[in-house]
């Protein structure tokens, strides 16, 4: 039959029209599309589906008008033809978990299915080509049903492709080569999208409309493309990653506002951190092997440059969309912390060697660098960075404190505003606050002791024709820290006098230590105009005294902060006068009083200010003074009890306070109350108090070395004295044990009672222990592996105590503190503790219902308390009568 005589398509089956020549098929368009479009809409079968499906695209698409693709072909084939990818998908799915090689139905079906479904992609391949070639700037409105149905059907072709090991239960082989054919043919079909999508025209005058959110769309479902195969196709995956950030930045100016910027700076994110975990792994593995496996060392290098593309691909995303990423502020600060938390010279780093080392930093950290810079002007980052209530884990604290310093580094080259930003805090609501970098840099360095303690090692700074040598921690913070005081703004001076004040009176040595040298060079190279700025602050320190009296009650909070060796000869003994009489007046008022344990708060103050003068300038105090001190503590001894010791934070607090104040003159003390000072820290370790109870213990037990105790009363001081020490030397606390150590090496040297050293020692552990430590031999054998992970142990252990110790200071303010007692009915102290508790306890139930509903059987159980209460209210009025 010739093409001029063609009878209507209806009249044709299937096979014929296959047949059909080009130039029939472009003629009779009109009239068969609907017919095979209506067809392809009812068909049941799988198998006439594709065969319609190829017709459609193979011999009829190409002779289409690319303006009506979408309204005459796209919007009806394609939602039927992802329906249809979606139950063979189904059915595959569904069925592969009986594949076997016994099976052969099934192997049968499902080969026929994976068959089909590359068919399916095959032709909408053919539906992306032809839109590519139709060599004009394509409007996404024109084919937007074309790009939703492609993407989905590739994503879910590359999820099966992921998850076949699982879903073929062992049985993959009997299908690879049609799982391998339908991936290839998915990779194909995205390629040609890509090539598609990157023709795309937006105008950038348009800010509401069909087809800002059709790309907008493309973007995110091929992000999820990414998500799914990052484990699969590594250069597959970089070269998506590096379409969805070409076209964000190319329609930019459109679809801003529209975009997930979140989920793409997490992904990229979390694509960073694994290629450089697969570095740092690889890297691993050679340093240890010691052969040189060149295939090792290609797939480094390729992951090395999968790490710098990324990296890079994060650092051009944020500049372009900074201005809308102050939700991803904590993720790339997360970054940045977790990439340097597991990289030399961190405790916590991956062994690896120096060229390794030279390599990644070279091609992958360098470019963390901009970022950074980038960021200092986005506020959110700089309240991510400085939030008070930062929280950070061990390993990441020293990034942290890196991080600061590199921020540090960058800041002279920037604005005054931006600097004073930085430099100055701020709250923005009760529960944010941001402190100023300057305090930050001083609180993490102080939290870096492992990194302090070894030293860990940095590249220091590169000078002019020397080489770049290590450097340790203290000297990077301390160097980058006097380069930022000799550049700053001079408006900046004031919150550099508080940061440099506060370190130096810190209660670390190492921050004291840190602030001083900084002062010091502040002193020496620091500007005219600074220096002027400091001889006006010493100027308004010499005032000191007369601005904070010593004389006053309310002043002695700040002078038991204060060393009295800072001042005079003179000032310090006028002072040491002043404060020793009122912090003795303070003390008698407490005793004189109520003696309330809620007025402890004003006695501790006390004691820990008369504590700082005999620790300062106790040589400045006369013996009058002297007597005065022991007096009042001798006094507030005999109000301790143990019970309340070991549950009363703020009671603890005393004893730890006036323990070291009675050693200080242990020599002048009275024997009885040496002898019940003893005893009662015997019965006080029994009962296993804080570390830090334990430590003051020893501090005053290490003292007694100095003190002869006559006959008479020896056997109640000595028994209980080596019990004290056996008890601590068996401490399994590290830290109790040197100090242990240390004070029972004191005690034993100094003594005269010789004849109870060896009653300290009731284990053979113990005596080894001892000789271990005066012969220095206990840490001979530490490998620099075992040291470094003892050191990761000691630092674990300072936070918990230090968690621990803050935990219960903020019970002791929450909860009110029940009357001290006063000894004038039998067993008071008892009613007291025993009320406290119960007194406690509901106030925890009260905290538990401001924060959930109370459980059913609450109210029940309250109104059985009630009747309780309410007995022994009568037997209370019973005793009175």
């Amino acid at each position: 039959m010739s093409q001029d005589r063609a009878a209507p398509a209806s009249e044709f089956s299937l096979e014929e029209l296959s047949s059909w020549p080009e130039e029939l098929c472009r003629r009779e368009l009109s009239s068969v599309l609907p017919r095979l479009l209506s067809m392809y809409q009812h068909s049941d079968s799988w198998i006439e589906h594709i065969q319609l499906l190829k017709i459609i695209v193979e011999m009829f698409l190409p002779h289409m008008n690319y303006l009506t693709l979408e309204k005459t072909l796209f919007s009806q084939l394609l939602p039927k033809t992802v329906k249809l990818f979606d139950d063979m998908m189904y059915e595959l799915t569904s069925q592969a978990r009986e594949l076997s090689s016994q099976n052969l139905e099934i192997q049968s079906t499902l080969r026929n299915i994976l068959q089909t479904m590359v068919q399916v992609l095959g032709a909408l391949t053919g539906c992306v080509q032809h839109v590519c070639a139709t060599q004009e700037s394509i409007v996404l409105e024109n084919i937007h049903s074309l790009p939703s149905s492609v993407l989905h059907v590739i994503k879910s072709t590359f999820v099966h492709c992921k998850n076949s090991e699982s879903v073929y239960s062992g049985c993959l082989h009997l299908v690879s080569d049609l799982l391998q054919a339908l991936f290839k043919e998915a990779y194909s079909l995205q390629k040609q999208l890509m090539e598609l999508l990157d023709m795309v025209c937006m105008d950038p005058l348009e800010d509401d409309s069909d087809d800002i959110l059709n790309m907008v769309m493309v973007i995110h479902s091929l992000l999820d493309i990414c998500l799914v195969i990052s484990s699969i196709d590594s250069a597959f995956h970089a070269n998506t990653w590096k379409f969805i950030i070409k076209q964000s930045l190319k329609h930019q100016s459109v679809i801003k506002h529209q975009l997930k910027h979140k989920d793409i700076i997490t992904s990229l994110c979390e694509d960073i951190l694994f290629s450089f975990h697969s570095c740092l792994q690889l890297a691993e593995q050679m340093t240890q092997s010691d052969t040189q496996d060149n295939a090792d060392y290609r797939l480094f290098h390729k992951t090395l440059k999968l790490c710098r593309f990324f990296a890079n691909s994060l650092l051009h995303y944020t500049k372009e969309f900074l201005p809308f990423l102050s939700d991803c502020c904590c993720t790339l600060h997360q970054l940045y912390l977790q990439i340097h938390s597991k990289f030399p010279p961190s405790l916590y780093a991956t062994v690896i060697s120096k060229a390794w080392q030279e390599d990644i930093a070279g091609n992958f950290l360098v470019t963390l660098d901009p970022l950074i810079t980038q960021l200092l002007t986005c506020h959110p980052f700089m309240q991510v960075v400085l939030d008070s209530k930062l929280d950070l884990p061990c390993e990441l604290q020293f990034p942290q404190c890196l991080l600061l310093v590199v921020i540090l580094a960058k800041l002279p080259s920037q604005s005054e505003d931006l600097q004073m930003l930085w430099c100055t805090e701020s709250q923005i609501s009760e529960a944010i606050n941001r402190i100023s970098l300057l305090k930050a840099i001083f609180y993490s360095f102080e939290q870096c002791s492992g990194e302090l303690s070894l030293p860990v090692c940095l590249l220091g700074v590169k000078g002019k024709g020397q080489a770049q040598v290590a450097v340790t921690l203290y000297q990077h913070v301390c160097v980058h820290l006097c380069t930022f005081i000799a550049s700053c703004h001079p408006a900046l001076f004031p919150e550099l006098d508080v940061a440099l004040l506060n370190a130096v009176l810190s209660a670390k040595m190492i921050t004291s230590l840190l602030a001083m040298d900084a002062w010091c060079f502040l002193a020496r190279y620091g500007t005219a105009e600074l220096s002027a700025h400091h001889v006006t602050i010493v100027a308004h320190l010499m005032e000191f005294i007369q601005k904070f009296s010593p004389k006053a009650a309310e002043n002695l909070s700040l002078w038991q902060h204060i060393s009295f060796q800072a001042l005079s000869a003179d000032l310090r003994k006028q002072t040491a006068d002043e404060v020793t009489r009122i912090g003795t007046a303070q003390c008698r008022e407490w005793l004189s009083s109520s003696r309330t344990l809620g007025e402890l708060e004003s006695l501790n103050t006390a004691l820990s200010v008369l504590l700082t003068v005999c620790n300062s300038a106790g040589e400045a105090l006369d013996i009058g003074q002297q007597n005065a001190i022991i007096e009042v503590g001798s006094q507030l001894w005999t109000y301790l009890n143990i019970k309340q010791v070991t549950s009363q934070p703020y009671v603890q607090q005393t004893l730890n306070l006036l323990l070291p104040l009675l050693g200080f003159f242990i020599q002048s003390l009275d024997l009885q109350l040496i002898s019940q000072m003893v005893t009662f820290q015997t019965s006080l370790l029994k009962l296993e108090p804080p570390d830090h109870g334990r430590l003051v213990v020893l501090d005053f037990v290490s003292s007694l070395g100095k003190l002869f105790i006559p006959q008479a009363i020896q056997d109640k001081i000595l028994p209980n004295l080596s019990c004290i020490f056996a008890l601590l030397l068996a401490d399994r606390n590290w830290l109790v044990e040197q100090h242990t150590l240390e004070a029972f090496t004191q005690f034993a040297e100094g003594t005269n009672h010789e004849e109870i050293v060896p009653q300290c020692l009731h284990s053979e552990e113990t005596k080894n222990k001892v000789v271990s430590f005066l012969e220095k031999t206990g840490i001979v054998d530490e490998t620099e592996a075992s040291r470094v992970e003892r050191v990761k142990q000691e630092r674990v252990i300072f936070g918990e105590s230090f968690v621990k110790v803050t935990e219960a200071a903020r019970a002791s303010s929450l909860q009110p503190c029940a009357k001290r007692a006063r000894h004038e009915f039998p067993l008071e102290e008892e009613y007291r503790s025993a009320l406290h508790t119960a007194t406690g306890a509901l106030e925890a139930i009260e905290l538990l219902l401001q924060k959930s509903p109370a459980p059913d059987w609450l109210l029940k159980k309250i109104e059985v308390l009630q009747g309780k209460i309410d007995k022994l209210k009568h037997c209370s009025l019973k005793g009175e009568t």
